[in-house]
């Protein structure tokens, strides 16, 4: 039995990557419908053989669609979200506009998919932040054994992260540098972003923190549970695709860092690589187009008592925003949909 799906923001890096894992996973697609704004109106996108043109989603009918995937910014989301959802289609949202709503759950399916019975309240579910997407998915084996107190993590986001124009401004600034008479200011970042770091993802807070930390921690607390106190700092680096984190972990109770490793090793969707020695770790560049969350660099914090350092990666594209989002779709087609 087969679902009838939209895609909403299609020809964009996420939307693209949805289609992918739509394919790639074999979901039941029955019909499928590609949307998009009227100034990409007949742009081509793939889906595993075959090319569909865009639709126009000012004046696309939701009525009897069973799920949209939605991958445009919060504007978009905010005027046509509501309409598929009162149409009777599930919206599964990957902007931020939803996230911290009471009445609609926020879900990473291995750590939290009991949640989406909450779908009943508006017909919609939140994809989280991608950079909180896979921290989570990392602390919630471990919570469940040894009670988070703290999580202090530092992040290196790759442009992706920023859209197109992130990737085009690292390309072209990069280029540049080698070139003295192509000057290619910043625009899309504060700073230059080829061969520098820049500490600022999303604007500041009244509290000195930005709104990706604020996200992180947020969304932690929604997610895993609300006593988890989370510190974050955020920073944009030169990568064109996945996200890189330093996480360090205070729990309540001991938890030593063989049985930590032990213990994410058998969690879903993760992948222990963990080697004291020279390449021993994933990095950004080697997670692309991978499914799983990464894990490297366990090892014990003896400044405090019960401690433990971790390296977290994973392709932000995927897990972080069109993988979670499908995954999402499967809980509900699994546990709702087939249900019927």
């Amino acid at each position: 039995m087969g679902y009838k799906i939209a895609v909403v923001g299609a020809t964009g890096n996420v939307g693209r990557e949805m289609l992918n894992i739509l394919d790639e996973r074999q979901f039941p697609v029955d019909t499928l419908a590609v949307l998009a704004s009227r100034r990409s109106l007949g742009t081509e996108v793939s889906f595993g053989d075959k090319t569909l043109k865009t639709q126009d989603l000012d004046t696309f009918d939701f009525s009897g669609w069973d799920i949209a995937l939605f991958a445009v910014g919060s504007v978009a989301t905010k005027k046509y979200a509501p309409i598929a959802a009162k149409a009777g289609c599930l919206v599964i949202d990957n902007s931020s506009l939803y996230r911290y709503d009471p009445e609609i759950p926020l879900i990473v399916p291995e750590v939290n998919a009991d949640a989406i019975e909450g779908y009943k309240n508006k017909m919609i579910i939140a994809n989280p932040n991608c950079s909180t997407a896979q921290m989570v998915v990392a602390l919630k084996p471990l919570h469940d054994r040894a009670t988070i107190k703290r999580v202090v993590v530092s992040t290196y986001q790759s442009v992706s992260g920023a859209g197109k124009e992130g990737i085009d401004e690292l390309w072209d600034q990069t280029k540049s540098i080698y070139n003295p008479v192509d000057n290619k200011p910043p625009k899309k970042f504060t700073k230059q972003i080829a061969f520098n770091v820049i500490p600022h993802i999303d604007v500041f807070m009244d509290d000195g923190s930005t709104k990706e930390e604020w996200k992180m921690v947020a969304e932690t607390k929604k997610i895993i549970d609300k006593n988890i106190k989370v510190t974050a700092t955020c920073v944009r680096v030169p990568v064109f695709v996945g996200h890189a984190e330093s996480v360090n972990i205070e729990f309540e109770d001991h938890l030593d860092e063989d049985e930590a490793r032990d213990i994410l090793r058998e969690s879903p969707g993760i992948m222990v690589i963990d080697k004291r020695e020279d390449g021993g770790y994933v990095t950004p560049v080697e997670c692309v187009g991978d499914y799983a969350t990464f894990i490297s660099r366990i090892r014990q914090d003896s400044t405090i008592d019960n401690g433990i350092n971790l390296w977290c990666v994973s392709d932000n594209l995927r897990k972080g925003a069109a993988l979670n989002a499908v995954q999402i779709a499967e809980v509900y087609v699994n546990r709702i949909l087939s249900k019927r």
